[in-house]
């Protein structure tokens, strides 16, 4: 054994490169679904601020919901994905869905979103 050998070999870069890779293709792989997620956070703001009183019905809200939808081209989830209930004196429209990016051969990753955005009615800083 030579006293002058030092560094890392080949396979040590590959068990160190590895997990590296997967981490990155996995960030590649989950970039479109948190694209999409922010495109709906955004139809949701979008209708927040254009209906910010409390005169308007579930209707004018999923009508202006799906112009949003069809102008941001967002597939999933659909307006019918998208609740839209009365929370006292406000509207309450909920984003509640799943979507899944696949990995490698049969495993995926499952990503789970929430957004609430409330429309009309008294806020917490009001």
């Amino acid at each position: 054994m030579r006293a002058q050998q030092r560094g890392v070999t080949f396979i040590g870069w590959l068990f160190l490169l590895t997990p590296l890779a997967i981490v990155f293709y996995a960030g590649v792989r989950l970039a479109p679904i948190y694209l999409n997620y922010m495109k709906v956070v955004h139809a949701l703001d979008s209708v927040k601020s254009e209906f910010a009183t409390e005169n308007s019905t579930a209707t004018d809200l999923s009508k202006s919901l799906e112009k949003n939808f069809d102008v941001q081209s967002i597939d999933y989830p659909t307006v019918k994905d998208i609740s839209v209930k009365r929370d006292g004196k406000a509207w309450v429209l909920d984003a509640t869905y799943d979507d899944q990016a696949p990995l490698f051969a049969n495993i995926s990753i499952n990503v789970a979103f929430h957004k609430a955005v409330q429309i009309g009615g008294a806020t917490a800083g009001e």
